[in-house]
C-alpha cells in the first residue's frame, strides 16, 4: 500500500499482522458477517459446511466453531450446530425434517412453546402431530402412523419431571422403521440431562437439542441452542436447513457460553444434590400432597432414571393440596424471600413458578387437582435455602 494513501486507507488496510503462537485459556472472539478470501478462486470453491474454511460469518467463524465441537464431545455425538436458543433448536428441527402431510409426535409433557409450534405453525403448513404417553412405549407405538416422521423425547418432562424409559421409547421407533422409505427420526430434547446425566446416543436417540441458555451457559444471561447428530446425512439435512433459514448466533454469545462450559460438570452436581436434598425434605411438608424428582423412588420413571442416568439437575415440582387456591398458591411463590419468580433455570439464583398442570395434561394421566410449583435450584447454600421455603410454608399454613 502507497505511503500516499489517506490515512482512513491506510488503518483499513494496515499490513500489520500480530505474530503467531499466541495461546490462552479463553479462546479467542471472532466477529465477523464478511470473511475476507485470500483470492477468487478461494471465494468460489472453499466451504463451510465440514468447517474446513469460512465463507461467511453466519456460516462460522472459529469461535462458532470451537463451541458446536466441544458441545459435540458433551453430548457425545459427531457433529454439532448452533441457533439463537432451545426454541429456535426445536422449531429448525421440525422444519428440516417435516414437510405437509407428515406428522410429527410429541409426548403429552412435552415444553409448552414446542406443542404450540406444532398446533400453530406446523399446523399452518399442512403438517400433523398428536400426542403420547411417554411413560407407555405401547402408547407411542399405538400412535404411529404411515405419515408419523419425527417423534419428540423429553427427559425429564420440563414440568412434571417424569422420566421416560428412552429405550423402549427409541426400540418402538427402530421397529417401526423397518421397511420404512423415509424413517422416522427419533429427537430428544436433552436441556435437563444436558450431556452431563447420560449419553443420549446410546440410549437410541438420532438427534439430541438442548438449550445452550441452561447448563452450558449457567449464568442466565445468553441465549442460544443446539443441535447434535451422530449420522453424517441428517446433520448435512438440519445444517441446510439452518443455511436457508438464515439462523446464526452472535460470537460475544458464543463467548459467554464457552466460558461457562468447562464448569458444567461441577456446577451440574453441586445443584443436583442440593436439589435432591431439598425434595426429600419437601416431602411430607403439610400442606403438600406429591413431590416430584427422579431421583424420589415413588417419582414415575424413577427405575429409567436409576438405570439409565447418574444426574438428576436442579429442578423438583411439589404439588399442593386442592384446598389452597391458586391466589394462595400465588402468595406462597411471592413470601418466598430467596426463590424468585421466573423462568428458565441453571443460573445462580433459586426461581419457581406455579403451574395448573390439569389445563396442560389429559385427566387420566395427572390425578391431582391441586396448584404445583416448580422450583428451580441455584447455588445459594442449601441451608439457606431449606428455610425459606419452610418460611414460606409457615406463611402458607396461616393463611
Amino acid at each position: 500500500m502507497s505511503a500516499d494513501a489517506h490515512l482512513s486507507t491506510r488503518l483499513i488496510h494496515h499490513p500489520y499482522r500480530p505474530p503467531e503462537g499466541f495461546e490462552a485459556v479463553a479462546p479467542g472472539v471472532h466477529k465477523a458477517s464478511t470473511v475476507i478470501f485470500p483470492d477468487v478462486q478461494a471465494l468460489h470453491t472453499r466451504d463451510w459446511k465440514d468447517k474446513s474454511g469460512y465463507t461467511y460469518g453466519l456460516h462460522g467463524t472459529p469461535t462458532t466453531f470451537t463451541l458446536e465441537e466441544r458441545i459435540a464431545t458433551l453430548e457425545g455425538g459427531q457433529h454439532c450446530m448452533l441457533v439463537p436458543s432451545g426454541l429456535a433448536g426445536i422449531s429448525l428441527v421440525d422444519m428440516a425434517l417435516l414437510k405437509q402431510g407428515d406428522e410429527v409426535l410429541l409426548p403429552d409433557n412435552v415444553y409448552g412453546p414446542s406443542k404450540h409450534f406444532a398446533q400453530v405453525e406446523l399446523a399452518h403448513w399442512g403438517i400433523g402431530h398428536r400426542f403420547y404417553d411417554p411413560m407407555d412405549p405401547a402408547d407411542l407405538a399405538a400412535q404411529l402412523t404411515p405419515a408419523t416422521r419425527l417423534v419428540w423425547l423429553e427427559a425429564a418432562g420440563s414440568v412434571t419431571l417424569e422420566f421416560p424409559d428412552l429405550p423402549a421409547l427409541t426400540a418402538v421407533i427402530r421397529a417401526a422403521n423397518a421397511g420404512r422409505e423415509r424413517p422416522i427420526v427419533a429427537a430428544l430434547d436433552n436441556t435437563w440431562g444436558a450431556g452431563v446425566a447420560f449419553s443420549p446416543f446410546d440410549l437410541g436417540v438420532d438427534v439430541s437439542m438442548q438449550a445452550l441458555t441452561k447448563y452450558p451457559s449457567g449464568g442466565a444471561d445468553v441465549l442460544m441452542g443446539s443441535v447434535v447428530t451422530r449420522d453424517e446425512a441428517l446433520h448435512r439435512q438440519i445444517l441446510l436447513t439452518r443455511m436457508r433459514l438464515g439462523l446464526g448466533v452472535g460470537a460475544n454469545d458464543v463467548e459467554l457460553v464457552l466460558r461457562g462450559l468447562p464448569s458444567i460438570a461441577v456446577r451440574y452436581a453441586a445443584q443436583d444434590a442440593v436439589t435432591r436434598e431439598l425434595a426429600r425434605w419437601m416431602v411430607g411438608q403439610s400442606g403438600v400432597v406429591r413431590v416430584l424428582h427422579p431421583a424420589l423412588p415413588d417419582s414415575p420413571g424413577h427405575a429409567a432414571w436409576l438405570r439409565d442416568a447418574t444426574g438428576a439437575a436442579c429442578l423438583f415440582s411439589a404439588v399442593f393440596d386442592e384446598r389452597r387456591t391458586p391466589a394462595q398458591i400465588d402468595a406462597f411463590c411471592d413470601s418466598l424471600r430467596l426463590f424468585r419468580p421466573g423462568w428458565s433455570w441453571a443460573g445462580p439464583i433459586s426461581l419457581c413458578a406455579p403451574y395448573q398442570v390439569a389445563g396442560m395434561r389429559p385427566a387420566s394421566r395427572w390425578p391431582y387437582r391441586g396448584t404445583l410449583v416448580r422450583f428451580a435450584i441455584g447455588l445459594e447454600a442449601v441451608e439457606d435455602l431449606r428455610a425459606d421455603l419452610a418460611q414460606g410454608l409457615a406463611t402458607l399454613a396461616a393463611a
